[in-house]
């Protein structure tokens, strides 16, 4: 241990009390231990100065808001990637905050997850190597950083207590993959854990997660954190690797800790490792903590204009439209232009520094606007008087700048979207400007994949995802070309939603979340069976080209010449994917394994280097239980996208020489990737054991949403109203964070989240109650409820 010295003057109760949270953002202090602040901060900082939550609903210091990570992942720029992980460290310094709580890098597994727009990519290559660069920018400046949610958490729905069954391959090579390029190439202080189970486990609590994969295979020793509310079992937590339970769980969760050592449940030396895993966290911070200084928020704006510019994607220019010449007329529609989209709801809400709009903007822009029209309702209404200005103003102008896209609502942590589609009255407005306009540019904003009928009303698409505080004024810098757009689609954007692999088995009303398509999510499906899609992996125009020459391959590092053979400066990122002919196992039909972005100005070339790593020719063996190689030939792929493949060359590369895990006679939808609709017999045998029963069960598990499972009339009517409040706000159009967390929160984590207040023993007489035992349960909630808060005012003055 690091710390022994410190560790053994303290006493069971003072080290078990440190690995718990003093407050919502807080650790505990304890003689040579001082408490530290965690914030969250995937794109921003988000201290709150006055009564803290995990929500978002309190206000928060002035920071600036990047644009999130689905926008940047469009930059495929790992470099810019540090950049911005540098100024979150100088901002978190600045604020004394010890460990920023990002980035989140969970695969996109469905584009419905309403938390896509705080994810990278459906790709764990992608994600991995950004959220690796974030993760080396926040810690260059002496703060930690805290990649999350750690694992296999890709949907919103009941995410406290849904069990996410998938098979040890598509784990590995999917969920994980990403994960374990953050860890070693990044070198995390910090991360979080998620609320799912994984394969019956809790993901806190998971030792094949905690244990066999990440400290003993990735050979990580820091700490790790348990997501807001995430901690299931405390004891089995701190034995599996768990380091800190957030936010508050009192007092009760140290005199659990204590029973557990005291039982012979874990050991103290248990307790002891993860302490020192701790205080290096917090004493790692302090320096950083000490010699901070004002961060130049000026600057950091600035960055966030280029980031935004950088990831703003191109995809549509019907003969050659954009970028649009100076003193072009035109109006400005959209009640996006006048109230930014520029990042989502939750917990990763960050109160901008400043924040641009368009309409602000567009007077500075060259752009001869002839007049602003808001042209529909945010909250989906149709609003005919709001239609019809801005028909009539598009009429007049040349080109109609129209502000589309998915709202507040559609994206939010804590509830997942119902569907792909954009609001009818934004459908509605854009038909009928079509009808008038001379030209229609659609600027589009959305953290994920949206499917669009109307792309034939457009004449050119410009998709700024979630730009962040300065994203407006990135938007006009790519419109009239004072930024050449460089970004490409870091998820595929399917044609409807009923093409998607995980149609059958995203949400649902189960407790199990089946991950029946395997390996085959994104690009990896839709190239399988051959589906078309309305904008592939890796898509992105520019208003120059580009060509690509002289490839070469070895084993270890494919090399080619880029040349801009257009009239303008711009970047184009080279992707490459790696294809195996003749391949024995269940395989996509390429994975991409490298990129490089390169900047070049008209006429200029340059060699390019893309290294194959370790990770290029791998696969996981069920039957070995390792990574493989299978040996043969292998044709490396360089593309302008996933399906703009430009060279190609094959390599040779010695195998391991294991036995082919499967049997295609067992496994026929993955082996031909038609997985939409696999039976559950072929899904167990990739699974290699039965699927668990699905049906929730009444314990400290029960989400309150699903309380009208109970045996009782109360349950019945707290789990019906909660449903009906659920819809009602929906159709409404409003966002209720904290309504949205109850509804998706376990009975458990009432527990975990009052501060110290209510105890596990209440709620095991709760849980009691809700099973039809009425008055003994009522009776033992009611004894442990004072049992308690006796305990923690003794145990409060012995921690003094």
């Amino acid at each position: 241990m690091k710390h022994e010295k410190t560790i053994r003057s303290m006493t069971l109760e003072q080290k078990c009390a440190l690995l718990s949270g003093a407050d919502t953002f807080r650790t505990r202090g304890m003689k040579e231990v001082p408490s530290i602040w965690l914030s969250d901060g995937p794109h921003g900082l988000r201290k709150q100065e006055g009564a803290s939550d995990h929500l978002g609903l309190h206000s928060s210091r002035k920071a600036t808001c990047f644009p999130t990570a689905t926008t940047i992942a469009n930059s495929w720029n790992e470099q810019l990637g540090e950049e911005i992980g540098r100024a979150l460290g100088t901002e978190a310094a600045e604020q004394q905050v010890a460990v920023v709580l990002g980035p989140g890098l969970n695969m996109k597994r469905n584009p419905l997850c309403g938390r896509n727009f705080e994810y990278f990519s459906e790709d764990p290559y992608l994600a991995g190597k950004l959220a690796a660069a974030y993760v080396r920018g926040i810690q260059e400046t002496g703060i930690s950083a805290c990649p999350k949610h750690f694992a296999v958490n890709n949907q919103e729905l009941r995410r406290m207590a849904t069990d996410s069954i998938v098979d040890e391959r598509t784990l590995r090579e999917i969920y994980l993959t990403g994960f374990e390029i953050a860890v070693k190439e990044g070198q995390p202080s910090c991360i979080m854990t998620s609320y799912n189970k994984v394969n019956g486990t809790y993901a806190n609590e998971n030792e094949h997660l905690l244990v066999d994969i990440l400290r003993k295979e990735w050979g990580y020793d820091r700490a790790v954190v348990t997501d807001w509310g995430g901690s299931n079992d405390h004891a089995l937590g701190v034995k599996c690797g768990s380091t800190l339970e957030m936010p508050a769980p009192g007092l009760d969760s140290v005199r659990e800790l204590m029973a557990a050592v005291q039982s012979g449940k874990i050991a103290e030396s248990d307790v002891d490792a993860r302490l020192d895993e701790l205080i290096t966290l917090v004493l790692d911070a302090q320096p950083a903590l000490q010699n901070a200084r004002p961060a130049d928020m000026d600057a950091h704006h600035m960055l966030a204009r280029k980031a935004a510019a950088e990831s703003i994607v191109l995809l549509k220019n019907e003969n050659g439209l954009l970028p649009l010449a100076e003193g072009t007329k035109v109006a400005l529609i959209g009640d996006f232009a006048f109230t930014p989209r520029y990042q989502g709801a939750g917990s990763s809400v960050v109160n901008a520094a400043q924040v641009a709009s368009l309409a602000e903007e567009i007077a500075g822009s060259g752009l001869d606007c002839i007049g602003m029209a808001k042209g529909y309702e945010r909250s989906g209404a149709r609003n005919a008087a709001l239609e019809k200005d801005a028909v009539e103003l598009a009429a007049n102008a040349d080109v109609a700048l129209m502000c589309l896209g998915l709202t507040e609502l559609d994206e939010c942590e804590g509830l997942d979207r119902t569907h792909m589609r954009l609001a009818e009255n934004q459908i509605a407005l854009m038909t009928a400007v079509r009808e008038k306009a001379k030209k229609v540019v659609v600027l589009f904003h959305a953290g994920s994949a949206v499917e669009m009928p109307w792309l034939d009303k457009c004449d050119a698409l410009l998709h700024a995802a979630l730009g962040g505080q300065a994203g407006a004024s990135a938007m006009l810098d790519a419109l009239t070309g004072k930024v050449n757009p460089s970004g490409k689609l870091a998820e595929t954007w399917p044609s409807h939603y009923e093409d998607t692999p995980s149609l059958h088995h995203f949400g649902g009303n189960g407790v199990n979340v089946e991950y029946r398509e395997g390996p085959f999510i994104g690009y990896r499906y839709y190239q399988k069976v051959g589906k078309k899609v309305l904008f592939p992996f890796g898509f992105g125009l520019s208003y120059t080209s580009f060509a690509y020459e002289n490839l070469t391959v070895n084993p270890s590092c494919a090399t080619l010449t880029v040349r801009n053979t257009g009239k303008r400066a711009g970047a184009e990122v080279v992707q490459l994917y790696v294809h195996k002919p003749d391949s024995k196992l269940p395989m996509p039909v390429q994975e991409l394994k490298g990129f490089v972005k390169v900047f070049l100005q008209p006429g200029e070339r340059r060699e390019v280097c893309i290294p194959l790593d370790d990770k290029a020719f791998r696969y996981w063996n069920v039957k070995t239980n390792r990574w493989e190689i299978e040996g043969g030939e292998y044709e490396i792929r360089i593309g302008a996208s996933s399906e703009d493949i430009r060279l190609n060359k094959t390599v040779t590369v010695a195998g391991t020489g294991a036995p082919a895990p499967y049997d295609a006679a067992d496994l026929p939808s993955y082996f031909s990737g038609r997985v939409q609709n696999v039976p559950q017999a072929e899904f167990e045998k990739l699974l290699g054991r039965p699927v668990p029963a699905d049906k929730p069960a009444i314990d400290r598990n029960m989400v309150l949403g699903q309380l009208h499972h109970s045996r009782v009339p109360i349950g019945w009517a707290i789990g019906g109203l909660m449903n009906l409040m659920l819809v009602h706000k929906q159709k409404k159009g409003t966002v209720d964070l904290n309504f949205l967390f109850l509804h998706n929160m376990p009975l458990r984590a009432i527990a975990k989240m009052t501060n110290g207040w209510v105890s596990m023993g209440v709620i095991d007489g709760l849980v009691m109650e809700l099973k039809g035992f009425l008055v003994i349960g009522l009776c033992k909630a009611g004894y442990e409820l004072v049992k308690n808060l006796i305990l923690n005012a003794w145990q409060q003055k012995r921690l003094k």
